[in-house]
């Protein structure tokens, strides 16, 4: 990223410009409900496990360094199979 100073006034202002990234050219028509489609029309066992893992996904967020996640995964299929 390239910083791009302007001065008016006696203020000094930074605006950041970005240089030579495109845009990428395929999919440009996703809508969330294309993204959540997966999740809507799974069967309700498989929601739970879907949701359940974003859960502790997101418990994991404020680690630095998260441990165990897959652990955390692997013991909520296991449950759900059981």
């Amino acid at each position: 990223m390239v910083m791009a100073f302007s001065y008016s006034n006696s203020t000094a202002t930074v605006r950041p410009t970005v240089v030579a990234e495109n845009r990428s050219s395929y999919n440009t028509k996703a809508e969330l409900g294309d993204v959540q489609e997966p999740i809507t029309s799974a069967p309700p066992e498989v929601r739970q496990i879907i949701e359940r893992v974003l859960q502790a996904e997101k418990d994991k967020l404020y680690m630095k360094v998260p441990r165990n996640i897959n652990d955390d995964i692997l013991r909520i299929i296991k449950e759900a199979v059981q």
